[in-house]
């Protein structure tokens, strides 16, 4: 038993390992400022138009989403070792891709396709290995956990980049950051094992909570028939588009006041970004995934609210509306795994949740891109705030709207009247 126990914890450090890796993509705000001071200066380097600047992060974020499908897919039916291999390799040579070249296309193909494939099957091979461990109780904790590494990636990622771009250069840095992922990677991937068939933690049968409910195990075709998935994706579409068009601009707004020091707002972030995520599972272990998300909505539209008041010279404001808009932000990275574990079971849990995570993908390729072209044509991005923070008010409207469908399938005889139920 005692062996059990610490292969959980070996692959719930394994998956916070390699998140730790892929997290670059938070990173993205480091990179664009460097190509965009390119564009600015005219230098010749990067020859890109201003409203295509969020280009290859937006495909990335697409990518990554649904390739997270079939990745989970692969998780479910091979296994979580090979799945984070493939991801490590094709994150690698996304990266030294663009390593060669500083075309658009080139970082489309390299950032936005190979790199967002390689984050999709990388992320589907940490969590659902390391959840399945664990007894029902602790499914928020360990999701939070094991994706607290994505989110802290930017912590030592942020600052590195800005040492390496002005040693080295922005394509240089790429091939460094691409060899040394692949190689993390591909090593950390063969800690990760699934627990044997029909396991069941021995703590499963004396602990119940507000989120352990009947155990059921959705295949993807019957999950695409509740309601509960298509609000799940809706608030996930929403809150993550939201979050991914901060955190993909946020160096560019701390430069102006910050300037070269603007890496300390991507870092404080992302703290705000991994915390979130193991907060708000821990929480949801105690008051229910709804609940949580409701109040973590209500708080982010009202922090990206706050954006419209508050000045780049105002440093200390900036940097603590960015750090809670990571912590915001973070939640869903827990929350949303945990929920499609609780709502549709853990048997096919790989690709269900690949199908809620596509809500991200699109969220992240929405918004940042509307965002981009409302700051190029009104030089502000004031429209975007107010946007983003109306559309968060809703998603908390619908996130009370949620239930688990066993929840709803068991409420109607609930009301039924008594004689009339035993006749039946």
């Amino acid at each position: 038993m005692n062996q059990i126990k610490n292969l959980g914890w070996q692959v719930t450090m394994a998956g916070l390992g390699i998140n730790l890796a892929l997290g670059i993509l938070y990173t993205w705000s480091i990179f664009k400022m460097s190509i965009k001071e390119s564009i600015v200066a005219g230098d010749g380097v990067f020859n890109w138009s201003l409203a295509s600047l969020n280009d290859p992060y937006a495909v990335c974020c697409l990518v990554f989403a649904f390739t997270m499908i079939f990745a989970g897919r692969v998780q479910d039916k091979l296994s979580p070792r090979v799945t984070a291999v493939i991801g490590g390799i094709l994150t690698g040579l996304g990266l030294i891709l663009i390593s060669f070249s500083n075309a658009w296309f080139s970082w489309i193909v390299g950032f936005g396709l190979f790199m967002g494939m390689g984050l999709g099957f990388g992320y589907a091979s940490a969590t659902p290995p390391a959840i399945k461990w664990f007894p029902p109780a602790k499914t928020g904790m360990i999701a939070g956990i094991v994706v607290a590494g994505f989110g802290l990636a930017s912590v030592y990622i942020a600052p590195l980049a800005i040492f390496l771009i002005d040693k080295l250069g922005l394509s240089q840095s790429m091939l460094v950051f691409g060899t040394a992922f692949l190689i993390i990677v591909c090593t950390l991937a063969r800690f990760l094992v699934n627990p044997p068939e029909g396991y069941v933690h021995p703590d499963t049968k004396k602990v119940t909570t507000a989120t352990s409910l009947k155990n059921v195990d959705f295949a993807p075709g019957e999950m695409m028939k509740t309601g509960a998935f298509y609000k799940l994706w809706l608030i996930f579409c929403i809150a993550s588009g939201a979050g991914l068009m901060i955190i993909g601009g946020v160096a560019g707004m701390a430069k102006q006041g910050m300037g070269q020091m603007a890496w300390v707002v991507v870092a404080l972030m992302a703290v705000g970004n991994a915390s979130g995520r193991v907060v708000a599972g821990i929480l949801s272990d105690r008051i229910g995934r709804a609940n949580t998300l409701f109040i973590m909505l209500i708080f982010q539209a009202l922090v990206i609210f706050s954006l419209l008041f508050i000045s780049p010279t105002q440093v200390f404001l900036l940097v603590l509306a960015a750090t809670l808009i990571g912590f915001n932000y973070g939640t869903n990275l827990s929350l949303f795994p945990s929920a499609t574990k609780d709502f549709f079971g853990i048997k096919n849990f790989g690709v269900n949740y690949g199908l809620v995570f596509s809500s991200w993908g699109v969220g992240g390729f929405i918004f940042p891109r509307v965002s981009q072209m409302i700051v190029a044509y009104t030089s502000s991005p004031r429209m975007a705030y107010i946007l983003a923070a109306a559309l968060l008010l809703i998603g908390a409207v619908i996130a009370l709207m949620t239930k688990s469908p066993a929840v709803e399938e068991t409420k109607a005889p609930e009301f039924i009247p008594e004689p009339l139920a035993e006749k039946s």
